[in-house]
This record gives C-alpha cells, sequence and structure tokens, in this order.
C-alpha cells in the first residue's frame, strides 16, 4: 500500500525548520511525528525539484506539491515493458542448455521492444528469490570434493565414418575452491566412473586442490534410470567408487 503523502501544512513546516532554522532530520522527524527517512525524502524531492527557500510569493500549495510530486503518475521502479510469464521461465530455466540469454531471445522475439539483456536477467534473479528461501553452504578448503555425471550428453562425431555418437559428462567439483574437472565417458557404468574419478582427482591436485571427503550423488538419485543413459548401480559399487575417489584425491 502506497505511503500516504504529508498534508501541505506539514510539508511547509518541514521545510521551514529545515532551511529557516537549520534542524536536523531527526529533531524535524521528532516535532511532526514522522520518520526521519520521511524528512529525508521529502528534502531530496525539494533538491530535486530546485525549490528555493523562502518560497515566493507566488508559489501555491498546489504547484508546491506538484512539483515535488513531478512523476505522481508513475510508481518508482515502474515497468514500461511487456511482461514475460516469469513464472514459466524459472520452470524453462530449470531445463538442461537453458540459460538467460536464450531465454531473453526467445522474450525479445516476441517482444522487439521489451528489455534489454542486463534489466531482464535482474527482474528474472529478483522474481526467482521471491519463490523460495536459498540454503547457503560455506566449505573449508580441502575438505569435499563433489562427483557427479551431469546428466547431460554430448554429441562425438567420428571424423572417418561420420557416426554420431553421445558421451556423458563427469564432473568433480572442489567445494571450497569450485575448482572443477570435468570429462567425457561413453557410459556411466562403473568402469568410466572409477576411471574418470581417477583422473578427475590426479588433476585437481595437480593444480593444487584436494578433497579429503568425496560427496557422490544421493543412493536415491542413482537408482533412477537416465533419459540419456544407463543410470549407476548404487550400493557396493557406488560405495567402492567414491573411495577410490577419496583416496586418489587425499594422496594426489
Amino acid at each position: 500500500m502506497p505511503r500516504q503523502r504529508l498534508s501541505m501544512r506539514r510539508i511547509k513546516q518541514l521545510l521551514t525548520m529545515r532551511f529557516g532554522a537549520g534542524a536536523s532530520a531527526w529533531s524535524i522527524a521528532q516535532e511532526l511525528g514522522i520518520a526521519p527517512s520521511t524528512v529525508r525524502e521529502y528534502l531530496s524531492r525539494a533538491a530535486g525539484a530546485g525549490i528555493i527557500w523562502p518560497l515566493a510569493a507566488d508559489v501555491t500549495g498546489e504547484s508546491l506539491m506538484a512539483r515535488l510530486f513531478v512523476n505522481a503518475g508513475v510508481r518508482a521502479g515502474a515497468r514500461h515493458h511487456a511482461e514475460p510469464d516469469w513464472a514459466a521461465l524459472v520452470r524453462e530455466f530449470k531445463r538442461p542448455g537453458v540459460n538467460l540469454l536464450v531465454l531473453w531471445e526467445e522474450y525479445r522475439a516476441v517482444h522487439p521492444e521489451g528489455y534489454a539483456y542486463s534489466r531482464f536477467c535482474q527482474l528474472f534473479r529478483e522474481f526467482e528469490r521471491r519463490l523460495s528461501p536459498v540454503m547457503r553452504q560455506s566449505h573449508m578448503a580441502g575438505h569435499k570434493a563433489f562427483v557427479d555425471y551431469s546428466g547431460k550428453l554430448v554429441p562425438i562425431t567420428d571424423p572417418v565414418t561420420g557416426m554420431v555418437s553421445t558421451a556423458e559428462i563427469f564432473v568433480a567439483v572442489i567445494g571450497a575452491s569450485s575448482l572443477t574437472y570435468a570429462e567425457a565417458t561413453w557410459t556411466q557404468t562403473l568402469a568410466d566412473w572409477l576411471g574418470a574419478g581417477a583422473a578427475g582427482s590426479r588433476r585437481t591436485a595437480s593444480a593444487g586442490g584436494k578433497g579429503r571427503r568425496c560427496a557422490p550423488p544421493s543412493v536415491n538419485g542413482g537408482q533412477k534410470a537416465r533419459k540419456s543413459g544407463v543410470g549407476l548401480k548404487v550400493g557396493t559399487n557406488l560405495a567402492v567408487a567414491s573411495a577410490v575417489f577419496r583416496r586418489s584425491t587425499i594422496k594426489g
């Protein structure tokens, strides 16, 4: 609900106390029974409107109010462009291969006079923050390495036969530094998991990153078959894979 404006009498009192007596914003607020932030707002409006004290004899209450609220019909921060369905965009953003640039290009294709990319991103993030709370995690240096398959496939073309095959993307990230290692493997089977994990631990260690613990994907998540390939076997295989990666990382 918009804040109610001060009456003209109180506005003139405010200006008189400030410019006539040199009172502070806090003193004016105490005298008029308003917040100091309100005093500062009206003083800022007066400065922006170029109001000179004392007021000229021909300045009426209506003209003074009009100068103080020159954009009274426009809400601060009002949006003047066509709005996309932000909720739908947030859902779309979670799909593999979708980023803000893709969403913005699709939006501008429908609304050529719409928001510029920077403003579009700002509004998207503001809407996203209102949806649900965010849990922030702090990672100690050298404590954890997070490993998983990305769930995305990369097409690989044989230069001789022209045959196109798809590869999985294994990713290992050191929690504190965000040092990242990625490798393409043909499958998500145990052999490829172990090979990529060992290579990732060596590469991150050579770059100065070491994790004393390995945080693999959850067992429940591993039990679900991937849309694009064979899911990781869970239980013993996952435990063995995690242990091998952890030992390789610590040894460097």
